[in-house]
């Protein structure tokens, strides 16, 4: 499906009430996939809560406080500032400029507005973010494969979100699920012929976590496709304000950030070079993978290995899937594998950078949709399985930054 031309404005004064009327129909049709993904997200959440108290843990602060949690919480309740040299690895310097400030920032105005503490306020947000991204991931699935497969295969792909074997992360205090809703609901204005929304959504995103950088190129790419197709679209403005918004939000960050670390306008980077994080190609993580295959370390690693081989196989079904997805969909979903295969260090977090990815599951939803009744249900059954044990696993026994 090729990304559509902006549309002119109705002139209209319902028009607006014709919108929220198309809000409360789409919500309407979304209304199981997200029934389906909430049952999955608390059943998960359960098994996992039930396994921490019997092992004499607290559920709500593995949730909202534990690993990069315990960074956002500290910005949200003091702002940036905190620079701490590692105890354990030397010449990494732990620097929280490293972390994008849209999440805590939220965090940081749900608990002055409520009565809610930094860590259930992180949760909070972090809820309602999966819940809107799961919206969103309903919303365009139906939009790319509707006349296909009619809600199937979009309320698979909602399922199969909430399914994978890291999906824990969705329900945890960090930014993939903010970034993930951010991300779906931007393509999805693409789709639409919304360029000015898909820039300032895009603009969000890229505030919201490094890799959100994915966001801008798919609305760059597809503003810039648009422009060379269509001659109509070069003198609409809507087109070139997309485009320019869309990098804003990350470029604006990166260079304050890297000022405010007093390295200049690539401070940025220096700051993640010194968490141990830097683009390598790849070098690092084939370097683990040689460790993994002659030695012997935590199975979570090696379901990382697993994860990372299935999204560069889904990654070219999805580039070769009839009908073709749309060119931002590939580009985003293309530039958050290399980003994830190519960054070194802290492996076992690879598997949390690709959950924005959503698009690596198209492959398989259509794959479900087309199947017998019977064959997607036991398939759907063993994920759910595997997803409940291994975010148990994850969180309560896994010793590994995640």
């Amino acid at each position: 499906m090729p990304v559509r031309a902006p549309e002119p404005r109705p002139a209209s004064g319902n028009a607006r009430v014709r919108r929220v009327e198309r809000a409360r129909d789409a919500l309407r049709r979304a209304a199981p996939a997200l029934a389906f993904y909430a049952a999955a997200r608390l059943t998960g959440m359960a098994m996992m809560a039930a396994w921490a108290w019997w092992i004499g843990r607290h559920p709500r602060t593995l949730l909202g406080h534990s690993w990069d949690g315990i960074w956002y919480a500290g910005i949200a309740r003091h702002g940036y500032g905190l620079v701490l040299p590692s105890p354990t690895t030397r010449g990494v310097v732990f620097n929280d400029l490293a972390f994008f400030p849209l999440f805590p920032g939220l965090v940081h105005a749900v608990s002055t507005v409520t009565p809610l503490t930094v860590v259930s306020s992180g949760l909070v947000v972090a809820w309602l973010s999966a819940g809107a991204a799961a919206w969103g991931i309903y919303a365009l699935g139906e939009r790319l494969y509707g006349q296909l497969y009619g809600r199937r295969a979009a309320t698979l792909l909602v399922v199969l979100w909430g399914l994978l074997p890291h999906a824990i992360v969705q329900s945890m205090a960090y930014t993939e699920p903010l970034m993930t809703a951010l991300a779906v609901w931007a393509l999805y204005a693409l789709v639409t012929g919304r360029p000015v929304w898909a820039g300032a959504l895009s603009l969000l995103a890229g505030v919201s976590r490094p890799n959100a950088v994915a966001v801008a190129a798919a609305v760059v790419c597809s503003c810039a496709l648009l422009l060379l197709r269509d001659r109509d679209a070069r003198t609409n403005w809507r087109v070139w304000a997309g485009a320019a918004l869309a990098p804003l939000g990350w470029t604006g960050y990166v260079v304050w950030a890297g000022f405010r670390s007093g390295g200049g306008l690539f401070g940025y980077f220096e700051v993640q070079r010194l968490w141990g994080s830097r683009f390598d190609f790849g070098k690092d993580a084939l370097r683990f993978v040689r460790h993994l295959i002659v030695g012997r370390d935590a199975m979570a690693y090696y379901v990382t290995v697993a994860i990372i081989a299935v999204a560069l196989v889904s990654l070219v079904l999805l580039a070769l899937e009839r009908p073709r997805p749309p060119l931002p969909v590939l580009v985003y979903a293309v530039v958050l594998v290399v980003i994830a295969v190519g960054g070194s260090s802290y492996f076992a977090s690879k598997p949390r950078f690709l959950l924005p990815a959503f698009p690596l599951l198209v492959p398989a939803a259509l794959a479900l949709a087309r199947a017998r009744p019977g064959t997607a249900l036991t398939a759907v059954t063993a994920l759910a399985g595997m997803s409940f044990f291994y975010g148990t696993y994850l969180l309560t026994v896994a010793r590994m930054p995640m």
